[in-house]
């Protein structure tokens, strides 16, 4: 088994503690002028999501949890379960609404993900950074208005709605940054 220090801790990295999977979420070396060095940690369990913060000896050895990541695309959902497909075995995995995450709103179907599992365990599914999607419902845009920081709200071919450019029409397709749900820019058709 590969170990890991907590003086070795960066951004991302997860361990085993105490038989839950932790994520880095920040860390801080911290050297006083008297005592012992340590590290400050926040850390995400990853299979609940909870953010605990905590401080570390250096030296403290932890197991290292390989996460395991792996593409598969989504097909679609039958209630609370969602079907993804391996695309090397055509194998359908269903997984639970619960392990969605808030931003999966913005993944229509056929569209790739990475479903992160741990021990067999799925605990997330990761949508691609940027998708392009059509916008099925806003007022109509202005000829002329130009104002770039003035936004209106949209609907999305998925249901999901976000605050789009004045200028943007039903059926445009935008380019949305998944993880902070912003739109980016409007697509050529």
């Amino acid at each position: 088994m590969a170990m890991i220090t907590a003086g070795d801790f960066r951004n991302g990295v997860t361990f085993e503690m105490d038989g839950k999977v932790m994520q880095v979420v920040e860390f801080q070396h911290v050297k006083p002028g008297k005592g012992a060095a340590f590290v400050r940690t926040k850390m995400k369990n990853v299979i609940t999501g909870a953010v605990t913060e905590t401080s570390f000896n250096p030296t403290a050895k932890f197991e290292q949890a390989f996460v395991d990541r792996k593409e598969m695309e989504y097909s679609y959902n039958d209630g609370d379960l969602y079907y993804f497909m391996d695309m090397e075995s055509y194998e359908m995995t269903p997984i639970n609404k619960d392990v969605l995450g808030d931003n999966f709103k913005f993944v229509k179907e056929n569209m790739p993900c990475k479903i992160m599992s741990y021990k067999g365990s799925v605990f997330g599914v990761e949508p691609p950074n940027f998708v392009e999607l059509e916008v099925t419902q806003t007022d109509p845009g202005f000829k002329g208005d130009t104002a770039t920081n003035v936004t209106k709200p949209a609907t999305l071919e998925t249901g999901a709605e976000i605050k789009v450019p004045l200028f943007i029409n039903p059926g445009d397709k935008i380019r949305i940054d998944t993880r902070t749900g912003e739109y980016l820019e409007r697509c050529k058709n």
